[in-house]
């Protein structure tokens, strides 16, 4: 929604400069419910120790947020993909015109923890796969619900438990996730990365993206750890 985005964009200006306090004057709708749901009956089978994937669901600051706090996730960047890298900018991708979905590009080990179980995070905490084209107050096709898989692996374990947790009707309306053709991830500017983190008291991430974290921790304390890894750690 272009209000909504343009006072996204205000409001991670005064972000930056250290202005925005604890959330008081702004309402940003409020975070999806987590749902316990059960671990795909099909996962990848891999000797691999490090795999990539790109998962799109509603703003990244939260989904980042999220995966940085699984445990076998050695980084999540915030970014773009779905559409070119000519309009792979945060404003232009706001315009919702550009075939870009806000995305997360998780590179993680799978001896640690598996593709299948990253999903299961990613339909449970992260966000709400049945929202189509919105993610809490935010709408539009940029924060659609997209899956890019990286292999035909994953496009086979992404599809079976999308299946399957339709057929258990684990949601209460019908999963609207799309599998989409992989043609690249851009990362996003540098100040939204680790933004959950910087910005604990960022009113958008108080409503909408720290229950989240909370909700991981509380229904998969076995996945969840305490310190998130940072992008800017590394650079």
């Amino acid at each position: 929604m272009k209000i909504l985005f343009t006072w996204r964009r205000a409001l991670l200006g005064l972000a930056a400069a250290g202005v925005i306090g604890q959330c008081a004057a702004f309402s940003f709708g409020a975070a999806e419910e987590a749902v316990l749901i059960p671990p795909p009956a099909l996962d990848e089978t891999t000797q691999a120790r490090s795999e990539t994937a790109v998962l799109a669901g509603g703003c990244f600051w939260g989904v980042q947020g999220v995966f940085q706090h699984v445990k076998g996730v050695k980084q999540a960047v915030s970014g773009y993909a779905g559409g070119t890298a000519d309009t792979a900018r945060y404003e232009r991708v706001g315009e919702g015109d550009t075939g870009h979905a806000e995305s997360v590009e998780v590179t993680f080990d799978p001896t640690q923890v598996s593709y299948g179980t990253l999903l299961q995070i990613y339909f449970s905490v992260a966000h709400d796969p049945t929202e189509l084209n919105r993610q809490g107050p935010d709408t539009g096709t940029q924060y659609r619900s997209a899956i890019f898989p990286q292999s035909s692996e994953q496009q086979r374990v992404a599809q079976a438990y999308i299946a399957q947790l339709d057929a258990a009707g684990s949601f209460k309306k019908p999963i609207v996730t799309r599998l989409e053709s992989y043609n690249g991830f851009y990362p996003a500017e540098e100040e939204h990365q680790d933004f959950l983190t910087e910005h604990p008291t960022y009113p958008y991430i108080v409503i909408n993206d720290l229950p989240k974290v909370a909700q991981l921790k509380r229904l998969y304390p076995d996945r969840y750890q305490e310190k998130p890894v940072l992008v800017k750690a590394g650079m």
